[in-house]
This record gives structure tokens, sequence and C-alpha cells, in this order.
């Protein structure tokens, strides 16, 4: 459904609060109550302890699993910190896994080589590459956890300072315990947690009505990783409107001032000693890398993903039929080998940085216009993920792991109503299911599976039960019964990733054939290519049914009021 025609549950009681926004030009939202029941009991009766000590459990049993080359990434950023002076952190390349994240991520690496070098001077060792020893993996597996203590925190906040306090916590609990988090950090490897910490305390100060902290925030949050500028237009059109204006337009210097000394001085403690180095123009050699392709080398399940797929489709008919198509033949085998590089079309344009900057920006401005005009909290937040999401579909070489960058915020529109929490659950299989490819080993993948099955459970029914609505026309029950087989799909997914390669080697050693062999190496992308593109379709419906809900929210909600009247 993109739009609920239903009435909210819990509307009748946010008549008289929506009348006072109609009054205003710039409303803050309040925290709607709304009834809640039990399912299972970890939803009411457990405390934030017993979560943050069964989580920690298994990611400490996790301390073995497997771990992807980012491991190796950040044990080498200590290496660098830790042994060379700062003038030379960016310049550095000792290993190719050299350091591209802004300074703020570079000084807590920094901090964490300190510790790291009275456990096990090897660790920081700079010329010891690919180093793993026991007291290497316990000692950054630990961090991860630690670190995301950041998280867990800020959820609290969200939880005791909500009204409806049972929902919160279901959501800021199904947050810290995302399958994103464990696949993405805790087993592939990265600090996702204490970053998006800070990401949901900035969303925290402006819930609050501190915008001042929740710009400043953001400021040191782009500072620690610059993939979060993805989201910047809604901060910058948010803050612009309601914090540096008056609710009739007109300019608060003082607000203004401050928050731009603010942010000012957030950036010149980052980059300020490389500015005083005149090393500005190297790191940002470093953390802006163009010459990569628009692709990585496993598609993010995005629209390039589709467009991506057609080629290869497109290529695959002309090459049956013999039609008389010009085909590039340097394209031909660049856009399915898994590759990290250029991604070149066979048959359809290739697609150049500027077209993705164009189509993000045509995307993000329609949502930001909205935004403008009615700048309240819950429409700063739904914005805030739509950039995100906008960002991840149409952005150059996006990674598939920045799915997480809408996820995370469209967690805490879930509750809203039927329509938001839909479309929550649509991206979140989508979402969770396009990151599986990550873990590949055997034992690894059995626990992603049945971890994101269990938390998915735990979500989707103590949710569902509040803010469920019938489909009350035809065509809404048309798409539902469309979604609902869309999410049955999943299994035969997972099925087919699982056995194709299976089915292909037996096939090789069946044929014991060079043309056997060649089908194999052929087709070994194949279970990637289809993962990305049933992830896709899922999310960029999302992606509409989300945007369409934003921008007729007012329109929905304004005749609901009137049904009522």
């Amino acid at each position: 459904m993109l739009q609920d025609p239903g009435m909210d549950s819990h509307l009748r009681k946010r008549t008289t609060d929506t009348q006072l926004e109609k009054d205003s030009t710039i409303p803050e939202e309040e925290p709607a109550p709304k009834a809640s029941r039990s399912w299972f009991k970890w939803d009411i009766e457990r405390t934030e302890w017993d979560l943050l000590l069964a989580s920690t459990v298994l990611k400490l049993l996790l301390f073995p699993a497997y771990r992807s080359t980012d491991f190796e990434v950040h044990r080498n950023w200590l290496a660098i910190t830790h042994s060379l002076p700062l003038s030379k952190w960016y310049y550095d390349t000792t290993s190719e896994w050299t350091l591209d994240y802004p300074p703020f991520f570079a000084y807590f690496e920094k901090l964490l080589s300190i510790p790291a070098y009275f456990i096990d001077p090897k660790i920081v060792d700079l010329s010891n590459l690919n180093y793993d020893s026991w007291s290497v993996i316990a000692y950054q597996r630990t961090t991860v956890i630690l670190s995301e203590l950041v998280l867990g925190a800020v959820l609290i906040k969200f939880t005791r300072s909500a009204i409806d306090t049972p929902t919160q916590r279901i959501i800021s609990a199904s947050i810290f315990l995302h399958p994103g988090f464990l696949i993405v950090d805790h087993i592939h490897f990265q600090y996702n947690g204490l970053l998006f910490g800070i990401l949901l305390w900035s969303i925290f100060m402006a819930r609050q009505g501190n915008k001042l902290a929740s710009g400043i925030l953001f400021a040191v949050l782009l500072n620690f990783k610059h993939i979060y500028m993805y989201l910047a237009p809604a901060y910058f059109i948010y803050l612009l409107r309601s914090f540096c204006m008056t609710p009739a337009g007109q300019p608060e210097i003082k607000n203004f001032v401050s928050l731009a000394n603010a942010v000012i001085g957030v950036f010149l403690a980052s980059f300020g000693p490389f500015l005083l180095m005149g090393q500005i123009p190297q790191v940002l050699s470093r953390l802006f890398p163009f010459t990569r392709g628009l692709n990585h080398a496993y598609w993010a399940p995005n629209f390039w993903a589709l467009v991506t797929a057609l080629d290869r489709v497109l290529l695959r008919f002309v090459e049956r039929t013999g039609i008389d198509i010009s085909i590039n033949e340097s394209g031909v085998a660049s856009t399915s080998r898994g590759l990290v590089g250029d991604t070149i079309f066979a048959a359809i344009p290739n697609v150049k940085p500027i077209h993705t900057f164009i189509v993000t920006l045509a995307f993000q401005s329609i949502i930001l216009v909205k935004l403008w005009r009615n700048p309240t909290y819950k429409s700063f937040l739904t914005a805030l993920t739509l950039c995100g999401y906008t960002s991840f579909l149409f952005g150059w070489h996006v990674h598939e792991k920045a799915v997480l960058l809408f996820l995370v915020p469209l967690s805490l529109l879930a509750a809203e109503r039927h329509a938001y929490f839909r479309t929550f659950i649509l991206c979140s299989v989508a979402g969770i299911f396009g990151l599986f490819p990550l873990i590949f080993t055997p034992g690894e993948s059995i626990i992603k599976v049945l971890y994101s099955i269990v938390w998915l459970v735990l979500v989707y029914v103590p949710l569902r039960r509040q803010v469920y609505e019938y489909p009350r026309s035809f065509i809404f029950v048309i798409m539902d019964m469309l979604e609902k087989v869309y999410l049955m799909g999943f299994p035969f997914l997972l099925a087919f990733v699982g056995l194709f390669p299976a089915y292909m080697s037996r096939r090789v050693n069946d044929t014991r054939t060079s043309e056997g062999q060649a089908a194999e190496t052929s087709m070994e992308f194949l279970p990637l290519m289809v993962t990305s593109v049933y992830c896709a379709l899922g999310i960029i419906w999302g992606y509409l049914r989300l945007l369409f809900v934003y921008l007729n929210e007012e329109k929905t909600y304004q005749g609901q009021l009137s049904a009522i009247r």
C-alpha cells in the first residue's frame, strides 16, 4: 500500500494537537501515546541490562567467527596512527589499506592504539601485515562491543523520554539488536554501532528541541565518517528553517551565528592540524576516490543494480538473436564479475558520476521542499530517512552496507502508523537479506539467517498488533497481497543462493569438459546478481511507498480529521 486510508488507532487523541499545529508555521511534534499490548514478556518486563547482557554474550561467542578484510584495514589504521607522526597518516602506503576516513576517526584509532600497544606490540607494528593472533582478534572485537555502548546509551534516552514507553522499548531494542549491526560490525567488522550512536544522539537532541546540539553532533559525525553526507541536506534545511529562522520566515541572526561558529569549530578541531600542514588536498583525495566505478564489487541492491542487470539481459538477448545493436566489447565482462573497478555497460549508455549526482539531487529536492514547508521533528526524521534512502538508491559506488543509513532511522518511524510499519518491514527484510552475501562461510551463514528470523518475529508481532489497519479498498488489498507474495519469495531466494553453487559444481563434475567449466565460471556471479536484483525490487518499492506517504502525509491526516468531524 502506498497510502493507508484507514484511521489511526490513536487519531482521535491527536485531534487537539493537530489543530494547534495548523496555527503555527513551525510546530514541534510531540510523541503520541499509543495503546500497547504485551506479546513476549521481553518487551515490558526485561530491563536494558538483560538485553545488554544477552547481546554481549552472543557477540563474545562470535569472536572466532569469520572476519573480512575490514578487520585488517582497521588493524593497519591502528598501526599507522601509532607508529607514524600525524603528518604522514594520509600519505602512508605500506599496506594497500590506506587511511581513508576523516580525521576524527583517525584520532579514534590513535586512542585505541595506546592500549593495543600494551596488550600486544605486534598489533601496532606497521610492517606486520595481516597479523591475526588471538590478541588482536580479541582486542579489536572488544573495541567494537565497547564503542557500541554509545548506541545503547542514546536508545535508553529515547525509551525513558517517550510517552509510550513499551512501544519505544521495542523500537530501541530492535535497533540495538539489529541484524545489520551483528552482520556488519560483529562478524564482517566495522564500527557502525558507534557512528549510528552519534547519529541517533543528534536525532534525539532534535526531538528534545535542542537543535544547536543536534547540529553539533551531526558535524562531529561527518568528521568520523563522511558517508553521512548523504543525510546532510535534510539537516541543512531543517536547522536553517526551524533554528535559524522565525516561524514567520525572518532570520534569527544569533542562532545562525551560534550554529555556524559551532560547526566551523568542529571542522577546525578535526582538519585544523592538516590545514596548518597544507595537507588538505591529500586528505580529500583519500576521502573521495572518484576513480571507483558505478557499482561496488558486489552490487548494492539499488537502482543501478537493476540497470546493470538490464544491460546483462540485453547483451544475452543480442547474442542469441543476432540483432544488429552496437555492443561495447569492453563492457561484455566488466559488470558481472564481482570486480572492483569502473562499470562499463555493453548494451546501454554508460553512467557517469554527474548523472548519479543529478538524479540524487532531483529526488532529494522534492523531499527538501516538503521539509522546508513543514519543518517539524516528524517531518525532519522522515526527510532524513528519505535523503539517506535516495543516496543509497542513486549514488555513485554505493556499498551494500550503506543500507543501514536508512534502515536505522526508519526504525524510529515504524510505530507511527500502519503505512510506515509496512514500509519498515519490507525495507528491513530486503535490506538485511541484501547484507547476507557479506557472510558466506557455513557456520556464520546459519547464524545470520536464524538471528534475522528471530529478530524479525520479535519486532513484527508486537508492533503489528498496535498499528495494523485492514486495507479498505480493492487496490490496497491487491497491493497488500503482492507485498506478501514478495516477502514469501525470500525463502526460495535463500534456497537458490545456497544450492546453486553445489548444482554448478556437480554439473562440471558430470560433464568434465571445458564447456562445463566455462559455464560455471560465467555463472559464478549469478547468485549475487539475483540477490541484488530481488532485494533492489523491494527496496525501490519501499522507497516509492515512503516517499508517497511523506508527500501526502498532511493531506491524508486532514482528510481523516474531516471524516472524524
